[in-house]
């Protein structure tokens, strides 16, 4: 069986391919994403739809996605309810027919465990989240969306098992490299991405401060910085 993968496409849009041939997609934000290598047109499948918050740089082109692949979107109950009523998304098409889920949250969606977690961050609907997703072959990912530091991170991470984190690192929205590097001593994965940095000239233009960071004080933490349209295999 081939280990799941996860692709960056810039900004905090990832996709994921579970070993068990699911596609996840998490903050497709495309058109008008300057660091995303891919169109709308390149998204053909997908299973699993998530938006951490209801900004237009995470939001992306999450209910277009859904309504071309029939996947099933997952995100905070205002926010989901604003992306179908936007889209004309039918409720079989959104979380718990219709409703979404809230923080704390959890629940199975094609073979793949998800959790909705806090985040310390602003949402033109609902509130910010970030999600723990448990994949069929042993990865757990906590993508933290679009948040400060908190220290239930250790919290989260310890009950869900977390080895893979996705941490946003670019200051002025979210944490800064330093913030980022305590997070990653509360949640003590095996592998860390940074992400949302180098978007815009208002954030922190590249990751290599973080990188040096986590290297120097978690030498057992794998850091990957991935370029957009990077791939990596999550063998954890």
């Amino acid at each position: 069986m081939p280990l799941s993968s996860m692709t960056f496409f810039g900004h905090a849009f990832f996709s994921i391919t579970t070993s068990g041939g699911k596609t996840i997609l998490l903050d497709p934000w495309i058109e008008g994403n300057p660091a995303c290598p891919i169109t709308l047109a390149d998204i053909t499948a997908a299973d699993l739809v998530l938006v951490t918050h209801d900004h237009s740089d995470h939001v992306g082109q999450a209910g277009e996605i859904v309504k071309k692949t029939g996947a099933v979107l997952v995100a905070n109950v205002e926010t989901a309810s604003r992306l179908a009523q936007d889209h004309g998304i039918v409720q079989d098409q959104v979380l718990f027919g219709g409703y979404g889920m809230n923080i704390g949250g959890t629940t199975e969606v094609a073979g793949v465990r998800v959790t909705q977690t806090q985040a310390f961050h602003s949402s033109a609907t609902g509130v910010a989240t970030g999600y723990i997703l448990q994949l069929e072959d042993g990865p757990c990912l906590y993508h933290a969306g679009d948040t400060g530091l908190f220290a239930s991170m250790e919290t989260l991470a310890a009950t869900h098992g977390v080895n893979v984190a996705l941490l946003p690192i670019g200051s002025v929205f979210t944490m800064d490299p330093v913030q980022a590097l305590a997070a990653v001593g509360l949640i003590k994965p095996k592998i860390v991405v940074p992400m949302h940095y180098g978007t815009f000239p208002i954030l922190l233009p590249h990751a290599d401060d973080f990188v040096q960071s986590v290297r120097k004080t978690y030498p057992e933490v794998r850091v990957s910085p991935l370029k957009p349209g990077e791939t990596i295999e999550l063998n954890v």
